[in-house]
């Protein structure tokens, strides 16, 4: 096997199998779990010298990181253990490669209740805010304004197509928030009655531009145009360092089938497509839709907003202006020239 052949243990195997199938998922879970097992593999190593247990950590690192190399929290895991790898001896290296994801689990475990405390002195009693998708760490802004006694209601975008808007509606509901649920279409005409947008962000740009859920960057722009200032909630996990190189943030687009069933597809080529339509032949040609080259469906699961349309970023190191939060960047990563795990 590759994992023995180059000294990587199988726990750390194992980690990577379950990213890999996403019984790992989410940001900050993928982080602690990556963390945790290049701990794993520190402690385990049965390196005889420096040289090969250094070796034997970045090829455990460079495992972890193909599982899901477009999860920004995944290589800032790796980057911040690894960093932190140091000493002249195999003992020292252990010692404090262990030490530092330790660290690293610990501040993630107490990141987002720090975010939302620093949020939410942004929310004033009687505040209303809208939200668009879902974002843990927006809620906990919400979340901690509630406990310190303020009154919230919220606008909340349904978010299509997958309709994330109503997980944050039950939440919100669960607290006792009053909660007006929208159409996408809708949120310019009730930016009027709101003091605040809350946002997460899925990986946020060395620029300060915030990658989120699509529709995001279109209702930054009309919050701009109506007064109603921009918050981005978000854990340092999710700051995105290879931005600092030049490096493209890559925009995942999602199956088709998210906006138009098998059913609809078949109803809009129908008949008038005629001879232009087909079906694809395979052994499960049942399964497969009617396939039209005049009709795309492009399903985007992100934009990017541009850092101007945005009033503050928080996250658990404190709230800054998007143009700063390089720095904060190059405080946590360091310069990204060279991945650690690589040769």
């Amino acid at each position: 096997m590759e994992g023995a052949e180059s000294g990587v243990v199988p726990a750390v195997e194992s980690t990577a199998d379950d990213i890999t199938a996403m019984r790992i998922r989410g940001a900050a879970s993928i982080a602690d779990a990556a963390a945790g097992a290049l701990a794993t593999q520190a402690e385990r190593s049965t390196a005889d010298s420096p040289a090969a247990f250094e070796q034997e950590l970045r090829a455990a690192a460079a495992m972890l990181y193909e599982t899901r190399p477009t999860a920004v929290s995944l290589p800032n895991a790796l980057r911040y253990v690894l960093r932190g790898m140091d000493g002249e001896t195999v003992a020292d290296l252990r010692s404090s490669t262990i030490a530092r994801a330790e660290r690293f689990q610990r501040d993630l475990e107490q990141a987002q209740d720090r975010l939302g405390e620093i949020g939410a002195h942004r929310l004033q009693d009687g505040d209303t805010v809208m939200t668009h998708c879902h974002s843990t760490d927006a809620l906990a802004c919400l979340e901690a304004a509630l406990e310190a006694g303020k009154d919230l209601e919220a606008i909340v975008k349904e978010t299509r197509p997958r309709k994330q808007g109503h997980i944050t509606a039950r939440q919100l509901r669960e607290w006792d928030v009053p909660v007006t649920l929208i159409a996408d279409n809708a949120a310019r005409r009730y930016l009027d009655r709101a003091d605040h947008v809350l946002v997460g962000a899925d990986s946020i740009a060395a620029d300060g531009s915030v990658i989120n859920k699509i529709g995001t960057s279109g209702l930054a722009v009309n919050a701009r145009e109506r007064g109603v200032p921009v918050m981005v909630a978000a854990q340092t996990i999710k700051l995105h360092p290879d931005t600092m190189t030049g490096h493209t943030v890559e925009i995942e687009m999602r199956a088709e089938r998210e906006l138009l069933s098998d059913e609809e597809r078949a109803a809009i080529i129908g008949d008038a497509a005629g001879e232009n339509a087909e079906t694809e032949v395979t052994e499960d040609a049942d399964s497969q839709p009617p396939t039209d080259s005049g009709l795309t469906v492009e399903n985007p699961a992100f934009d990017v907003t541009p850092p101007r349309y945005v009033d503050a970023i928080v996250t658990e190191r404190g709230q800054f202006p998007p143009e700063s939060i390089v720095t904060l960047m190059r405080e946590l990563f360091g310069e990204p020239t060279d991945d650690p795990w690589e040769n």
